[in-house]
């Protein structure tokens, strides 16, 4: 009688735990800097398996990342930060230099072609709970990156 009473609890319990939302992220890279260059952009795609938000990055190379998008107002292209970015079941969204992308901010370190870089994205599923997705980005020079949205 324990061992059912025990496994009625369990699984009750693991009912009422709410589900992880997991993200996959797809060709992630940061566009190579100059020296003394203190922002770059950081792109990738991102499909979460049920509804989601990206709301925070973060990267040990940088003293902020911001979640940015591009649009068009009037007839200019003007940058704008967001606090979220919706991310659909099932749905890639493209983090790309003419959309939805990130910025790094106060870098602290020159980034060369090549170079590795660990962003850590936070993620809020519908029951708000939040999670961690560590990603390694490439460096890419800024002449590669205009190839590599396509």
């Amino acid at each position: 009688m324990k061992t059912i009473a025990a496994l009625i609890v369990g699984s009750t319990l693991l009912a009422s735990l709410p589900a992880w939302s997991q993200v996959t992220v797809d060709q992630p890279w940061v566009r190579a800097t100059v020296a003394a260059q203190k922002v770059t952009g950081a792109f990738m795609t991102l499909t979460a398996d049920r509804d989601s938000r990206l709301v925070a990055v973060s990267s040990p190379v940088a003293g902020a990342v911001e979640i940015h998008e591009m649009k068009m107002a009037g007839d200019m292209m003007r940058m704008r930060q967001v606090s979220a970015l919706e991310l659909p079941a099932g749905k890639p969204v493209a983090l790309t230099s003419g959309g939805y992308h990130l910025m790094l901010f106060q870098l602290r370190q020159q980034l060369k072609d090549g170079d590795k870089v660990p962003l850590v994205l936070e993620v809020e599923n519908a029951a708000r709970v939040r999670s961690n997705v560590k990603v390694e980005a490439i460096v890419r020079p800024l002449a590669a990156a205009a190839h590599a949205d396509h």
